[in-house]
């Protein structure tokens, strides 16, 4: 899909389906191509991804039909740009807290590519050259800001976050949030359930789409029952994720089934 497919299908409700990659070897893209997935989740947060490798990667899905969506390493404008720069459909900004940071990276994805004093003057909706914000919306058509709900201060300043107008949804942060809770990694608790549910009726209010990567707990059960109470970007696993359960799985089988436990 392209960002302008998937910003459609966000913003009537349905759901995109994606997983997360760390792997860079080419020889990944056949297999991710015939997975039936609308885009493909690149992390720079927590891999160490360098500009070049992420560029090839982004124009390597992107020309299998899959919008690379890049999780940049903070929640920095300039961060944001070099992955957009990098051939990125989007961007996941991570631990976002205020409305300011989230208007910072309207300007840094859906600007582009102005700076400084003109883009600060587009942000506070003045108009400083007659059909600029009408230029600037058509170069950014394809592109998707996406932020992490990941903390409590976060959840206190959602209905602030959801009105930033330019903004396509948001992406819990399962492990930081329960920290930031109080529960540390208990996705079972009332407190942490309460939470989610909490941030995707917040989503719905906005009619912004909302997900939640759901890796440390059951799996696909839980993926199911967010979906259910209103998630509709669905980021599932991830290959390295996926390749550890499954070949755990078959070793301990074998080893069972012959005896080599």
């Amino acid at each position: 899909m392209t960002g302008k497919e998937l910003k459609i299908k966000m913003s009537s409700g349905g759901r995109i389906y994606g997983t997360l990659l760390v792997a860079p070897s080419p020889l990944w893209a056949d297999s991710v191509a015939r997975l039936g997935l609308d885009f493909v989740f690149i992390d720079t947060e927590h891999i160490p991804l360098d500009r070049s490798v992420l560029c090839w990667m982004c124009y390597l899905y992107k020309s299998l039909g899959l919008a690379p969506i890049v999780r940049i390493p903070s929640p920095s404008p300039y961060e944001a740009s070099m992955a957009m720069d990098a051939g990125a459909t989007g961007v996941i900004a991570p631990y976002i807290e205020t409305e300011l940071q989230v208007r910072q990276l309207v300007g840094a994805v859906k600007k582009r590519p102005l700076k400084g004093a003109m883009l600060q003057k587009i942000l506070n909706n003045e108009d400083p050259v007659p059909g600029l914000p009408g230029h600037l919306a058509n170069r950014a058509v394809d592109n998707i800001l996406i932020v992490n709900i990941e903390s409590v201060p976060a959840m206190e300043s959602l209905d602030d976050i959801l009105a930033v107008e330019e903004l396509d949804g948001i992406l819990i942060g399962p492990n930081d949030l329960s920290y930031s809770l109080g529960i540390p990694e208990k996705y079972h608790d009332k407190k942490f359930k309460s939470a989610v549910d909490f941030i995707f009726q917040k989503a719905m209010v906005h009619h912004k789409s909302a997900g939640i990567h759901m890796i440390y707990t059951d799996g696909i059960l839980d993926e199911l029952a967010w979906a259910r109470a209103g998630a509709n970007i669905i980021v599932h696993s991830a290959d390295v994720l996926a390749f550890k359960e499954k070949m755990y799985q078959d070793i301990k089988y074998l080893r069972k089934e012959l005896n080599d436990e």
